[in-house]
């Protein structure tokens, strides 16, 4: 008997073969049908009933469900973001106060101006949208969530294991937007100008 190790495509081609026998899908290559032939020669006629047993399971085993085509995703119009965006710079100048260092200046300095910032833009969040809690306990209580609850909307945080129900801590209620009501824009208006340039004459 020789002690050579077989090949690395050697046992690839193996392993192939082992595959295809396990799922039972396709006819088997040409070693594996002299493989047969000779282990059959080998085990006699007795073999023969059992040889057919594991071709025979397959037969009967069901097709695996194909698997679930999950939708590819969708692009997102920038032009509502990009409108709310320049409402929060006209009424609270966001942009201004996010686009500056801030280092420079005290605890005092920065809580006054985030004061006005805060103030304008609680304005415009009220002017043109709606907005309501997720959940509507209060932040602290503990809430249950039953079987089918929405991912989308309820974020589990901590040490999620197991299946719903679900008992938890409610951190934070969430918010969802019930209505938008961004004014119409001109023909032409160029959206992604977010604030004009000033010049003073």
């Amino acid at each position: 008997m020789s002690d050579a190790k077989p090949s690395i495509f050697d046992r690839l081609t193996g392993a192939v073969a082992a595959f295809r026998r396990l799922i039972g899908r396709g006819e088997p290559t040409a070693p594996d049908r002299e493989a047969g032939s000779e282990a059959g020669s080998e085990a006699g006629p007795e073999a023969g009933p059992q040889a057919q047993r594991p071709k025979a399971k397959r037969a009967q085993r069901k097709a695996a469900p194909p698997p679930v085509q999950t939708p590819p995703p969708t692009a997102t119009e920038p032009q509502s973001a990009l409108q709310l965006l320049s409402l929060l710079q006209q009424n609270g100048r966001l942009i201004d106060f996010l686009k500056e260092d801030i280092t420079a200046y005290s605890d005092q300095e920065v809580g006054a101006a985030a004061r006005l910032v805060h103030q304008g833009c609680r304005q415009t969040l009220e002017e043109y949208l709606a907005i309501r809690p997720v959940r509507e306990e209060p932040e602290g209580v503990r809430v249950t969530l039953r079987a089918g609850f929405d991912a989308a909307q309820v974020r589990l945080t901590g040490h999620v294991v197991g299946e719903a129900p679900f008992t938890g801590t409610l951190i934070h209620r969430g918010w969802r937007a019930t209505a938008v009501r961004l004014p119409q824009v001109a023909s032409g208006h160029d959206l992604k100008v977010l604030t004009a340039a000033e010049v003073e004459l």
